[in-house]
């Protein structure tokens, strides 16, 4: 999980990962740097926290370099994961696929971010292009032969799911992981929609993503 000033929500989320933690799930939390109470505020809740370069892409290559599991999940701060997602990620791997998603839906009140959740799911069904959003997971093996996420201030789920793709089709999972519309609530539903086709659409093109990040609302790390 990477983390950057998450200090108020923080600890709720790794709560409700105890029970897989129970069941042998080792929990890694990579802070980018947090100037809140964020690292104190996990206290028990995970089995390592570490400190990371700040950006989503460096943070969780940190958080995996530091586990141990032979399969990886990588899960935001603002996510949280159904009651069955172990089982449905070892049957998932168990049947031979090397790496998958959930689907997902968007937590605000806004109806519209039902329609978006839906268009997420099934695009991603389609092209086999998952996004952090959706909970991918993928065994280590696999994970390393690519290198890791680019390390990319922005996209970085985006151009590491089209490098497992050129290896194989990703686990489709329906079961849904819950994400928080609390940055399309801030900045409206549409406006975000036409931003995200508008960067997804750039970085196709090769702009550079750091300018993208910037326009996204990122503050890239320097260097």
């Amino acid at each position: 999980m990477p983390v950057l000033d998450e200090a108020p929500q923080v600890a709720a989320r790794l709560a409700a990962l105890q029970g897989m933690r129970a069941m042998g799930v080792e929990l890694v939390v990579a802070d980018g740097g947090s100037v809140d109470a964020t690292v104190a505020a996990i206290g028990t809740l995970a089995d390592r926290v570490i400190a990371a370069p700040r950006g989503r892409a460096s943070q969780m290559n940190a958080g995996a370099a530091a586990s141990r599991g032979r399969v990886l999940l990588f899960l935001h701060a603002d996510t949280c994961l159904p009651d069955s997602a172990l089982a449905e990620i070892l049957a998932a791997i168990g049947g031979g696929s090397d790496w998958g998603r959930f689907d997902v839906r968007i937590d605000g009140r806004p109806a519209l971010l039902h329609v978006v959740a839906f268009m997420m799911n099934w695009r991603s069904r389609l092209t086999g292009i998952a996004t952090g959003d959706q909970a991918i997971f993928v065994r280590r093996e696999a994970f390393e032969r690519i290198g890791g996420y680019p390390d990319l201030p922005l996209m970085e789920d985006i151009a590491m799911s089209a490098a497992l793709l050129r290896q194989s089709r990703p686990a489709c999972l329906r079961k849904t992981v819950v994400t928080s519309g609390r940055r399309w609530e801030r900045h409206g539903v549409l406006r975000t929609i036409l931003l995200m086709w508008w960067l997804r659409a750039a970085f196709f093109f090769g702009a550079d993503p750091r300018r993208l990040a910037q326009h996204y609302g990122y503050r890239p790390r320097a260097g």
